[in-house]
């Protein structure tokens, strides 16, 4: 998300944001950039994590106005003050993502507040539309029912591939219903007509969502309604994922050719270290005048395995 900073602490700045907590902080590579922004300001930052990286660890230790909550989303949502906004790049599916706003709409309710400004990462391909897990077992078995270990997923290509992006663990097929991160938000802003979503198509996906009454609605959106869904993005994102897609993909079948290489080779070198080899090529030898011995075959095929390109 740190890629898109510049929308992002745009919209902040717009919506008067004092204090925020980012879902799924990780290793702190935005959560950095976001205390930058908040140090100015004057605001508070609070990073969520169940498993934090030593750089995020680091980073809570060097910067004292962080405040670092290593559990889950739907373990700190709960107990925590409600913040002027949420940033939500956590566990990419459907399941966690809902939880996730269901649990801060309830908190908003028992507070009587208003709800926050939300900011989510990955609402286009690949998370738009396919459930990917890092934690399967915090997963309830009938969202999870179809999913799939060790794949890749390419653009255009609704089900998995050979090559491609690669997950641990992610849903066998994009689309359909509960499956998804942005399905999980659009499901959201469908059940709470007041409020407003925008799409920016970059980097995997910047969403927005914003109560259409807050007094900051109408600068955030000037904010973000030129990058709004903007087909000239759109096209630009989906060629990057599509190179990012095939880069992945060409290292899979040269690392699959360099495996297969290697196994010839071995075989080879097998047979050529043979005494049944030895015993055969004397017992042939008279019957193939001019023809090169088995062993030479053997050493010239060895040669030619490894000067092929990979």
């Amino acid at each position: 998300m740190a890629n898109f900073a510049e929308i992002m602490f745009g919209v902040l700045d717009a919506a008067g944001v004092r204090s925020l907590a980012e879902i799924g902080a990780y290793a702190g590579v935005l959560t950095g950039a976001l205390l930058d922004w908040a140090e100015p300001v004057g605001a508070r930052v609070i990073a969520v994590d169940p498993t934090p990286q030593e750089e995020l660890l680091a980073l809570a230790r060097e910067r004292e106005k962080l405040e670092l909550k290593q559990s889950t989303s739907v373990e700190a949502i709960p107990a925590m003050e409600v913040p002027d906004a949420f940033v939500i790049d956590g566990d990419h599916n459907y399941f966690t993502v809902s939880e996730e706003l269901r649990l801060i709409a309830e908190r908003v309710s028992q507070t009587s507040g208003s709800m926050p400004l939300l900011l989510f990462h990955d609402v286009c391909w690949p998370h738009a539309r396919r459930d990917t897990y890092y934690a399967p077992d915090r997963i309830p078995d009938e969202y999870r029912s179809t999913m799939v270990e060790g794949v890749g997923i390419f653009p255009d290509e609704p089900g998995i591939t050979w090559g491609g992006l690669p997950y641990k663990y992610a849903q066998e097929h994009e689309g359909g219903e509960r499956n998804g991160v942005l399905t999980a938000v659009e499901d959201f802003v469908s059940e709470h007509p007041d409020l407003e979503l925008a799409i920016v198509p970059i980097f995997f996906g910047f969403g927005v969502c914003w109560s259409k009454d807050a007094p900051y609605a109408d600068s955030v959106r000037a904010v973000i309604e030129p990058w709004d869904r903007n087909p000239m993005l759109a096209r630009l994102e989906w060629n990057r994922v599509r190179h990012l897609a095939e880069g992945y993909l060409a290292r899979t079948h040269a690392a699959v050719y360099k495996a297969r290489c290697e196994r010839q080779e071995k075989l080879l070198r097998d047979a050529e270290a043979s005494n049944g080899l030895r015993l055969l090529e004397r017992l042939t030898r008279f019957r193939r005048k001019g023809v090169p011995g088995l062993q030479e075959q053997i050493a010239t095929e060895l040669e030619a395995s490894r000067n092929e390109p990979i």
